[in-house]
């Protein structure tokens, strides 16, 4: 690839961004489009409506630009949680990291590549991009050791600043749990594979077993039912009921369907109250059937929260496949759906999966091998030789090569994250968070062996037409990215500039706000249309960036300014998405921090190692010697993170609850706590609560002026009944 090939891609790309940037700055402020625009503002009915004319609503403005850099982080964990914070520091890491990598690459490194050889050099727009990589730089050459010093310099700073990072999450991640004063999860523990008794139901074995084992901290329990299909038609019908009843304003009460015949009273609307329902059903009418329908889990509910930790830590049962415990998840992050699935088969179903994901690994190779064949159009035009003629013309050249392959593979990475969505539920995970966080790994995972080593080694494959063992991998890498260093330039002005300018126009709820109010003609906003932040793809996509820079640092320094510019940009994007779109529905205390920090060390590794073998291949012994140290600190480095900070994301010290019940007692909150613990944990509108103080059956739903937080995949909120500046309508 040729500079003009990069520059016919920067300019297709600049252009697409800056015209979805100025749309987004006239759509988001017709009154029309506050629903896509302003989500969580709406939710909390704090957005109004502020008179403009008709000439300002249809001017760009970088308004927005300027909200979302003066907003703080401490407003920005306040109104969106710890992990919004966190994602946006590894955006503050990206850009402080590859500010220095810049500065030293691009003033200390590029001169030396482009001068790496005696050649005569073209003008800047015929050059290849090879000549302002390391592959320019001659063999035994002493200016390598330039390169050397800029690897330490990198290296260095990305571990210092990982270091700080580290600490400072640390930190915020205990102000966190010692801010959750009141939150219920630190004192439930989620009981699975509960033994079944011949004589006596779940419910009777969980009271007996936490009673003789557990006497003095033992509170209460909440069994778990069975998501059965009678269930499934009501959280249905409900949908429905939300949804037609907002078709139409003038037939509030009546909407004629003609799919029924034409008949007018197809559709009879209930009034909010459900009189029909509420008040004829009682739970001993339902006992019975609850009583069939308990799975062998259960919430078990503990006096103090270092009770509920311990129980959760232990081995109850000398079979471990029996009485597993684990802490629950907080009542907004549990995932109702899979809490009654067998415990025996969660083994299983990880081996399913895992196979599943290497072979969709595998099956994705073949449009990576399409993508790496574009990149190499004169090795396909000798094997299709009619493909020539089509190929002399410049413009059409430069476009296959430098704008297409990048477009290609995104495109069909559009269905990784939906497919290992899917693959992570199947799993079995107790958790909305947990869920998204082993989505999220499994992407990572993909993304960086599909984009980044399977184009480097397929395209090494296609331009010298041969095959290589796996003893050879490591020398191929060095051999190839150098190489591959113009897609990798492409991918990220394709899949980064462009993607965040769709990301922040919003296309798919855009077009759905359209349909609902033009063609559909819905008169009040749903809350279908709110949406949760998408860590589980836009984390994986920052570290498959990061990883692409800190390899193509040393070796390829023109990619530095196009990822600091992607950084900057996609700093400003996510905060205004985070402040005025997506909305917060549950926490899970920054515990994605672990993965940026152990994909960052992996990252940096992998650029010592192919470093090293570059340095080999250019005969540098000096180059070589020195690089073996520095893998083998940041290695030693990793380790004492792993020891020093990753355990306090995966347990609670105990200190710390310790420290908040003796709290509570000081304060004489633990009955209040305990009030609302009884209420927390609720699956359906009718469960029963059994609490050792108590034989009687308590009927959670039924509780006025209490929350009774239900499973948001089974009941559908209603919308906001008041329009954005707060006015009944």
């Amino acid at each position: 690839m040729d500079v003009a090939a990069l520059l016919t891609s920067a300019g297709i790309n600049i252009a697409i961004t800056v015209v979805l940037l100025s749309l987004y700055s006239i759509l988001r402020k017709q009154p029309s489009n506050l629903n896509v625009y302003f989500t969580r503002r709406l939710a909390s009915r704090r957005t109004k409506r502020k008179g403009s004319s008709c000439f300002e609503r249809f001017v760009p403005s970088p308004s927005w630009i300027l909200k979302a850099w003066e907003t703080t982080e401490d407003e920005i964990l306040a109104l969106a949680g710890m992990d919004a914070v966190v994602f946006l520091k590894i955006i503050v890491f990206s850009i402080r990291i590859f500010c220095i990598a810049s500065v030293v690459c691009l003033f200390l490194l590029l001169p030396v590549n482009y001068f790496g050889k005696e050649m005569i050099h073209k003008q800047i727009p015929s050059e290849s991009l090879d000549v302002f990589s390391i592959a320019n730089v001659r063999e035994g050459s002493a200016w390598l050791w330039s390169h050397c010093f800029a690897l330490y310099i990198i290296s260095c700073a990305a571990c210092a600043l990982l270091y700080f990072e580290y600490k400072s999450i640390t930190k915020m991640r205990l102000e966190h749990i010692t801010g959750s004063l009141r939150s219920p999860d630190y004192f439930t523990v989620l009981v699975r594979a509960i033994p079944l008794a011949s004589e006596e139901s779940y419910s009777d074995s969980v009271g007996k077993y936490f009673m003789n084992y557990y006497a003095s901290s033992y509170l209460a329990h909440q069994m778990v039912y069975r998501s059965g299909t009678v269930q499934k038609l009501m959280s249905d019908a409900e949908k429905m009921y939300n949804v037609l009843k907002n078709v139409t304003a003038e037939h509030p009460k009546l909407i004629s369907c003609r799919l029924c015949c034409g008949a007018p009273n197809s559709f009879k609307m209930l009034s909010e109250e459900a009189d029909s329902v509420k008040g004829n059903t009682r739970y001993g009418d339902l006992d019975r059937d609850t009583r069939e329908k308990e799975s062998a889990a259960a919430f078990v509910f503990f006096k103090t929260r270092y009770a509920a930790i311990v129980a959760a830590e232990v081995l109850q049962s000398a079979n471990p496949m029996l009485w597993v415990t684990d802490l629950a998840p907080e009542p907004h992050d549990v995932l109702w759906s899979n809490l009654w699935i067998p415990y025996r088969q969660l083994w299983i179903r990880k081996i399913t999966i895992l196979v599943g994901s290497i072979a969709f690994m595998f099956v994705f190779l073949a449009p990576v091998t399409l993508v790496q064949g574009l990149t190499h159009l004169d090795q396909l035009s000798h094997a299709f030789p009619f493909l020539r003629g089509i190929l002399k013309q410049n413009f059409i050249n430069q476009l296959l090569t430098g704008y297409l392959p990048s477009v290609v593979l995104m495109l069909f990475l559009y269905t990784v994250p939906p497919t290992m969505m899917l693959f992570s539920k199947v799993e079995g995970p107790i958790s909305r968070s947990g869920r998204k966080k082993s989505a999220c790994i499994k992407v990572l995972y993909f993304t960086i062996w599909n984009v980044f080593f399977v184009n480097v080694l397929s395209g090494s494959i296609i331009g010298q037409l041969s095959v290589f063992t796996v003893r050879q991998i490591p020398r191929k890498l060095a051999e190839a990215v150098p190489l591959q260093a113009g897609f990798f330039m492409t991918y990220v002005l394709t899949s980064g500039w462009a993607s965040l300018s769709c990301e922040i126009v919003q296309p798919v709820a855009l077009i759905w706000n359209f349909m609902k109010k033009f063609i559909i003609r819905m008169k009040e906003d749903t809350s279908g249309c709110t949406l949760s932040f998408p860590y589980h793809t836009e984390v994986p996509k920052l570290l498959l960036f990061g990883l692409i820079g800190f390899i193509c640092s040393i070796l390829a320094p023109l990619i530095l300014p196009l990822l600091l510019i992607y950084f900057v940009l996609g700093y400003l994007v996510y905060r205004n998405q985070i402040i005025n779109v997506y909305i917060t529905k549950y926490e899970s205390g920054g515990r994605m921090w672990p993965i940026v920090h152990n994909t960052t060390i992996f990252s940096v590794v992998m650029m010592q190692i192919i470093a090293l073998g570059v340095f080999g291949l250019k005969r540098s012994p000096i180059a070589s010697g020195f690089t073996i140290p520095l893998l083998i600190g940041t290695l030693l480095f990793n380790e004492y993170c792993r020891q020093r900070f990753s355990p306090a994301f995966q347990k609670v010290a105990t200190e710390i609850v310790v420290d908040m019940d003796r709290e509570d007692e000081r304060n004489g909150t633990m009955e209040e706590i305990y009030q609302e613990l009884m209420s927390a944990y609720c699956q359906l509108k009718l469960t029963k609560l059994t609490s050792k103080d108590s034989n009687k059956s308590t009927d959670v739903s039924h509780h006025e002026g209490r929350d009774c937080i239900r499973d948001p995949e089974a009941l559908k909120q209603v919308w906001i009944e008041k329009d954005p500046s707060g006015e009944s309508n």
